[in-house]
């Protein structure tokens, strides 16, 4: 089975002082899909630049050709369906059909209280994520909607002329807890993790297999529970969270051999992070290049 080589581009940089280059580059290289975080400010980059998603996403959309764009993830936390059904059916226009939507139910960082609000508590995080992603899978797909919510409402929501990809664009759905791999499995075209956090600081490498080999195993019992075949979900492993960290982007070799583990894992794609210098996303960008180029070819099979 191949493996899919993806990157994500974090927002921090003006478009005309390496912004466009950037996402450029990415087609040239050949990755499947160049992401961003569709945040409105993240960890240590919150005092510096931080553009906005969707307007990165149309520029980007506007420079390239034949690259997939999409967010990685887009939350409830500062979202709502109706308003975001229409900036992504603008974007899947502009892009000719090339956009996924990576989803999540959110956390607890800077986006959760911009809006001054409480924090939300991981029930309440589920409670609207099993809320928001029906909604929007409507309003993708139907010309016109009405619906009453315990927290999302829409009257007589236009959609008019809906999305490229039909019957709607893909989403990508974070998760790991039961009732998100049920939306994953339901309404997702792929599935996304970054592994068990609770081993990134301390966990061997082996304990990170054996937990995204339990999280696969999950998603699959949560499809086979409403009939669909888990094959059809995609499986996208976002990297640099797990104990590997950054060593995978080292040199060629070490990124194939991790590359290899995961895709015996089952994942079918994988997100590398650009390099950012004096970050958590260091990486030397030479090497990172040739990972681009070569690491695919050696992944066939």
């Amino acid at each position: 089975m191949s493996l899919r080589l993806s990157t994500v581009i974090l927002p921090y940089r003006r478009w005309h002082e390496g912004g466009r280059s950037t996402w450029t580059r990415a087609e040239q290289l050949g990755f499947h899909t160049a992401y961003t975080y569709d945040h409105l400010s993240w960890r240590s980059f919150r005092d510096g630049p931080w553009f906005g998603a969707v307007p990165t996403l149309t520029a980007a959309a506007a420079v390239t050709e034949r690259l997939r764009l999409g967010t990685l993830v887009t939350s409830p936390n500062f979202r709502h369906p109706v308003t975001l059904a229409k900036e992504l059916i603008s974007l899947d226009d502009i892009s000719g059909g090339r956009i996924t939507l990576g989803i999540g139910a959110g956390g607890t960082g800077f986006d959760a209280t911009a809006l001054g609000q409480e924090a939300w508590t991981p029930r309440e995080r589920a409670d609207r994520f099993g809320e928001f992603i029906p909604l929007l899978d409507r309003l993708l797909t139907e010309d016109a909607v009405s619906y009453e919510g315990d927290f999302y409402s829409a009257h007589e929501a236009r959609n008019i002329p809906g999305c490229v990809q039909r019957p709607r664009l893909p989403f990508a759905v974070a998760a790991t807890g039961p009732r998100g791999l049920k939306l994953a499995a339901r309404y997702g075209q792929a599935w996304v993790t970054t592994g068990d956090p609770k081993l990134y600081e301390e966990g061997t490498t082996q304990q990170s297999d054996r937990a995204l080999r339990q999280q696969g195993d999950r998603l699959a019992d949560a499809c086979a529970a409403i009939g669909r075949d888990v094959d059809e979900v995609e499986r996208v492993l976002l990297t640099g969270f797990t104990p590997d960290r950054s060593r995978p982007l080292e040199s060629v070799d070490a990124f194939v051999d991790f590359a290899g583990r995961h895709r015996d894992l089952g994942f079918t794609e994988l997100v590398v992070h650009w390099p950012i210098a004096d970050s958590d996303f260091t990486a030397d960008e030479k090497i990172f290049e040739r990972i681009a180029m070569e690491a695919p070819a050696q992944l066939k099979g």
